[in-house]
């Protein structure tokens, strides 16, 4: 953020009163209203905080028209071909890409945490079998205050570093225990030998009975899945982080209540959302029906996965998203799947009619990463837990971001007022 000279200027009842403009460096400018009720004895009013900016980062930004998305001025496209999740890990949480030595040190000091404290086994078995693995996932990561008491001691930096290793590192493990929880099977152990996203497919297919191999093309789509949701600016979930955050609560609680927040299906379930709309197709040949409905503005259907609120042009994780799934359905084949027969064959003929084009309906990343996780064997109730631990770092990122600013102080939003006035009680037996 920058000083600026210029203001705005709000007359109410006749009277004017100067506000700050700050010119931010990339997007437009904001309205500083900091001192707005002290002065003028009013509130702003913006429901889902779409026109208000909460805070100032130096994480992430988004430029929806331009179909543009940067992490630390590096663009999603070049940081999903050319990095991995933990590189842009390392560059979401200190600013900077890491030197070769840096980066080892960093990915040494996570594959070395990714075990859980063995008594958190039992925290598991205590949900029931059919337990969702995102209301699994809540609980478990609430509960490791409890566990690890050397790192929730935010006003310490040092603790406030090792909460930030101990999330990113223990996430997979706790999401793959939370799916193996709710299909039965035992456990399977961190593997020190494997990469991150290696790791977590093994942890998730592997068996005590044979070995597991985990496919390098298979691993490097679920780099990519991490890598490509890693952050998204003061998103629903971010924002409760932060808020959370700033009644000084310890990190653990946080990111669950982000975890809670993502869980929503306006937020998180999008991919699932997509893959239960080509269930319902069904089949290839009822297709056109489908794009026919959505093409009706008196129908209420919407093709799911196509378009995006935030990007008004295209996504641009989508196209590193549709190369990955293109090379995982070369690898699996789709012949004895339907869904993915319907996957291929709705995102060739909604490319081809002039409609998507004209209204820039293209498949965004949820239709492709839907598409892959289904293509691995993942059922749709594991898709949000896999966002919530691809996320994770842009949550830590957010939440250590805050710790250093000089305008921090705990979210308290205000409210346009509608209910009763003032009104005196009345004993019961006179109502």
């Amino acid at each position: 953020m920058t000083d600026s000279t210029k203001t705005a200027t709000l007359t109410i009842d006749g009277q004017s009163f100067d506000l700050p403009v700050l010119s931010p460096t990339a997007g437009p400018d904001v309205i500083d209203i900091r001192k707005l009720y002290a002065d003028a004895g009013v509130f702003t009013y913006d429901p889902g905080f779409t026109s208000t900016a909460s805070c100032d980062s130096t994480i992430t930004f988004i430029d929806g028209g331009k179909g543009e998305l940067l992490h630390r001025g590096y663009p999603i496209d070049q940081l999903a071909e050319k990095s991995h999740y933990l590189e842009v890990c390392y560059l979401l949480l200190y600013g900077e890409l890491p030197t070769a030595a840096a980066l080892d040190k960093f990915e040494d000091t996570i594959t070395r945490h990714t075990m859980i404290h063995e008594q958190m086994h039992n925290f598991f078995r205590g949900f029931r079998r059919d337990a969702h693995p995102m209301a699994t996932m809540v609980g478990v990561v609430g509960a490791m205050s409890a566990f690890y008491h050397d790192s929730t001691d935010i006003s310490d930096p040092h603790q406030r570093e090792i909460a930030s290793h101990r999330m990113i590192a223990k996430m997979p493990t706790i999401a793959a225990m939370a799916y193996k929880y709710s299909i039965g099977q035992p456990f399977v152990y961190p593997r020190n030998d494997l990469d991150y996203a290696s790791n977590f497919l093994h942890m998730c297919f592997a068996v005590p009975a044979e070995e597991y191999q985990v496919d390098p093309i298979l691993s490097r789509a679920m780099d990519r899945i991490f890598t490509l949701h890693a952050d998204h600016e003061q998103n629903a979930s971010t924002s409760t982080v932060r808020l959370a955050s700033s009644s000084g609560a310890n990190p653990f609680a946080c990111v669950a209540a982000g975890i809670a927040c993502l869980w929503g299906p306006a937020h998180g379930g999008a991919n699932q959302a997509c893959l239960e709309m080509l269930k319902e197709i069904g089949s290839v040949d009822r297709i056109p029906e489908f794009i026919a409905r959505a093409k009706d503005k008196d129908d209420p259907f919407r093709l799911m996965g196509f378009g995006h609120r935030v990007y008004k042009n295209f996504d641009p994780r989508a196209k590193v998203m549709k190369q990955s799934a293109d090379e995982v359905l070369d690898l699996l084949g789709i012949e004895d799947n339907p869904i993915l027969q319907v996957a291929k064959e709705l995102e060739k003929q909604a490319l081809e009619d002039p409609y998507f084009a004209e209204k820039k309906l293209f498949p965004n990343v949820d239709f492709y990463s839907g598409i892959i996780l289904e293509a691995m064997g993942f059922p749709t109730s594991m898709f949000t837990p896999i966002f919530a631990l691809s996320r994770t770092v842009g949550w830590i990122s957010q939440w250590k971001e805050q710790f250093s600013d000089p305008a921090h102080k705990i979210g308290r939003p205000r409210q346009l007022y509608l209910g009763e006035t003032y009104r005196d009680y009345v004993d019961v037996e006179n109502r």
